[in-house]
């Protein structure tokens, strides 16, 4: 059981969170507080307290000594933490240190005190999980299951800490080897005055220990000149490693905002991200400098050569990287149109007085981002014309944000490239690329930087947004992180187009209600063209021909252009209904006749339409023309429908649907969202409304009447207006969002198919057989 094998500090700082208050506090008394520990943890542990006798007073002046060390170095933390509030922190903790000053060997038996007990608490860790020297291990893999990549967990602003913290060392260590260099200079110089001295003379015994001296100099010297290399050397590996991780950390923001196009969770916030990257410059500069001052003061080149040229390399590998597209175009474009684009340096406070720093977009291919990212070949040739293509970099200083804004951007016309058989103009993407050279102050020569935006999608018509917008989807939702632009894979597994499809209704909608197993088995049916299916899809690959390029069986469109036009519906429309849960959703006929069999007449409950972009229609009970019961189906309503006539109140109106599924009274559920009577008119009028009505001529007809201009369509459905919403939850039950209230628990076998009579179960129909009903009432 070692407890070396990294920092103490390292293995201590997980178990913080699951320490009781009490214990944290015993452990990190006022006065000597925990920012002391995490702040100064490298040097506290090289230090060696236990080889102190508390009770010798005679160690006190190196005690002392120790608490001047401390109180210097957490202010020059203070210094260097650019938290104005950590700031302040600090340096009022290291004035309280002064407490110590009457009695240094206190703070000997505090540090000492505190370092057992954390070896301790560590100690009976690892006998609770003899795993422990692992356990607490960073995972190294890049991406998690899913696919979204995530950045290391290591605690950043402490390896930072821990760079500052090791520069310090490397300063103090410089000072002493001039010290030394000084010292060693005098005692020669002494010894060439007392050479060639008689033996007899007093001096002469003076000469040996003067050798004596200037070898000890030399030994010294010898000693503290390797330790320096080594600290050079352990920093600037550090800082590769912070550098690494930053990078990584960027690349991670780059990818979570391009997930966030299908609705994933994204914190846009740039403002830890440009402080560590000030912080790394700064870092980068201070070790240049120590290896300037060490090659000047005493000629040793060569050995720091490789060290020069791994911060030239990493200096020049941050630069290139601060260039993030704040606020990405939009990713379907229409031509001739404005729209507007922001980015931002992350090293824009130490961009170099002087000329303003100009940023120029322009739009290349597909195949030009290739060749930009695997080559770094900046494209010459213009494949589209953009006006306002133009910006400068400007630092505001409230936000301490620099930025670039591009306003009323628009591309005037495009060159499309040669497409691949039946590939649309809708499935051709670009990207725009931003280019500029910045100068940073201590940096002689500017550096050459670009940045890409996300793929965009051009077209020139709003008909093809739909299109354009799928082909955007499928990027974002599958593409792999740190992919070569823009590739894709041409099928992904089901339960990925699960979790995008979900995601994508639940952000576009703006509702906590997701899309359930029923409502997602539907649609696996759909767009596999298995209606009759009760099969587990997770795993079956779906195509990108089946989303969005090839029409659904027995329909004119495909399967993106349906299901955006439901999220459309249920976005203006239908939001509220479906998020308190009162919309089933996505059910096939089959499936709705199966749960309504046993309910009485009126029963009903609201579904998508699967023959109709854009649609919601009433499934309900009612009676057939033989007397019998059968499952009715009346007429989608439709976006127009409903902005004339809200759903609520088209519900109210149809006298013959009363209970929505399983049995909750409809004009107590759907209340709320009854229009109020309008108050007569000042000028005289007298007020009109709406009023929905299945065809007088059916059984359940209702009784309200219809207003004479009013026509009647085939369904015998108002023609006035009608229109659809979206349902997932219950309101009515203490069921989980992802569970409807009004699925049945248990449904029987034997079901009469969709709107045979429900009193005289009919023989199976040429569609559908009941081994295939039975398969898909056994998957519920």
């Amino acid at each position: 059981m070692c407890l070396h094998t990294m920092a103490l500090w390292a293995k201590m700082t997980p178990q913080l969170q699951y320490l009781p208050t009490q214990t944290l506090s015993e452990l990190y008394p006022d006065t000597f507080p925990l920012d002391i520990r995490h702040y100064l943890a490298s040097w506290i542990e090289e230090q060696g307290w236990e080889n102190f006798d508390v009770d010798n007073m005679e160690q006190e002046p190196q005690a002392r000594r120790l608490l001047e060390q401390m109180v210097h170095l957490l202010q020059t933390v203070a210094q260097h933490n650019l938290n104005m509030v950590e700031r302040v922190k600090l340096q009022h903790i290291s004035r309280n240190l002064s407490a110590f000053q009457p009695q240094p060997m206190q703070l000997v038996r505090t540090v000492r005190d505190i370092l057992r007990k954390e070896r301790h608490l560590l100690a009976q860790a690892q006998v609770m999980h003899p795993n422990y020297s692992t356990f607490q291990q960073i995972p190294q893999d890049p991406s998690s299951t899913n696919g979204t990549p995530q950045p290391a967990m290591e605690d950043g602003k402490t390896d930072v800490d821990n760079l500052v913290l090791k520069i310090l060392e490397i300063q103090n260590c410089r000072e002493t080897l001039n010290q030394l260099q000084e010292d060693l200079n005098w005692e020669k110089q002494e010894m060439e005055s007392i050479q060639g001295q008689n033996e007899l003379d007093p001096q002469h015994s003076n000469q040996a220990k003067k050798q004596t001296r200037i070898q000890q100099l030399e030994y010294n010297y010898s000693v503290c000149a390797k330790k320096h290399v080594q600290l050079l050397n352990e920093a600037v590996c550090a800082l590769e490693q912070c550098q690494f991780c930053l990078i990584n950390r960027i690349k991670s923001w780059r990818w979570e905002q391009l997930r966030a196009t299908i609705g994933m969770h994204f914190d846009d916030n740039l403002g830890p991200l440009q402080t560590c990257c000030e912080q790394l410059l700064g870092v980068n500069a201070n070790l240049r400098q120590e290896l300037m001052l060490v090659t000047r003061d005493h000629g040793r080149a060569d050995p720091f050569h490789t060290l020069l040229e791994s911060l030239a390399n990493l200096l020049q590998t941050l630069i290139q990287s601060s260039l993030v597209v704040d606020k990405q175009p939009p990713q379907v474009i229409k031509t001739q149109s404005k729209f507007s684009t922001t980015v931002r340096y992350l090293l824009g406070e130490k961009i170099a007085p002087g000329k303003p720093v100009l940023l120029k977009a322009q739009i290349i291919t597909e195949a030009q981002a290739r060749n930009l990212g695997q080559q770094g070949v900046v494209p010459n040739e213009n494949v589209g014309e953009l006006i306002n293509s133009t910006a400068v970099l400007e630092h505001n200083t409230s936000s301490k944000s620099t930025c670039a804004t591009f306003r009323n951007v628009s591309i005037r016309k495009i060159k499309r490239a040669d497409r691949k058989g039946s590939e649309s103009v809708t499935e051709e993407k670009f990207a725009l690329l931003f280019t500029t050279e910045i100068t940073i102050t201590g940096c002689e020569s500017p550096y050459s930087i670009q940045e890409i935006s996300l793929p965009v999608v051009v077209i020139v018509h709003g008909s093809q947004e739909i299109n354009a917008m799928a082909t955007i989807i499928w990027d974002c939702a599958f593409s792999e992180p740190n992919r070569i632009p823009f590739v894709i894979p041409e099928r992904v597994p089901w339960k990925q187009m699960c979790e995008a499809l979900s995601s994508k209704f639940m952000s576009e909608v703006q509702t906590q209600r997701c899309l359930d197993r029923y409502n997602l088995h539907f649609l696996a049916q759909k767009i596999f063209d298995k209606p009759d299916t009760s099969e587990d899809f997770s795993n079956m690959p779906v195509s990108w021909a089946q989303f969005n390029k090839d029409v659904v069986p027995g329909r004119n469109f495909t399967f993106w252009q349906w299901f955006e036009g439901v999220i459309d519906l249920t976005k203006k429309c239908l939001r509220d209904y479906w998020s308190a849960g009162l919309i089933f959703g996505f059910i096939g006929k089959q499936h709705l006749h199966v749960i309504l069999q046993n309910k009485p007449n009126g029963t009903f409950f609201l579904r998508f339409s699967d023959s109709e972009i854009g649609g919601i229609t009433i499934a309900y009970v009612g009676l057939s023309d033989n007397g019998g019961r059968k499952v009715q189906n009346i007429q989608p309503f439709t976006k127009k429908d409903l902005e004339s006539a809200g759903l609520g109140d088209r519900i109210r109106d149809i006298n013959c649907i009363s209970h929505v599924y399983p049995d909750l009274p409809k004009n107590e559920v759907f209340k709320k969202f009854f229009t109020v009577p309008s108050p007569p008119n000042p000028d005289g009028y007298l007020p009109f409304k709406l009023t929905t009505v299945v065809n007088p001529g059916d059984q359940c007809s209702s009784t309200t009447s219809i207003p004479p201009d009013t026509s009647m369509d085939m369904y015998g459905q108002s023609m006035s207006n009608v229109f659809g919403s979206n349902m997932n939850q219950g309101m009515f039950s203490p069921l989980p969002p992802s569970t409807p209230p009004y699925m049945p628990e248990q449904i029987p076998v034997q079901a009469p198919l969709y709107q045979s009579p429900m009193s005289q179960p009919q023989p199976p129909s040429e569609e559908m057989d009941m081994d295939a009903l039975d398969g898909i009432l056994a998957s519920l």
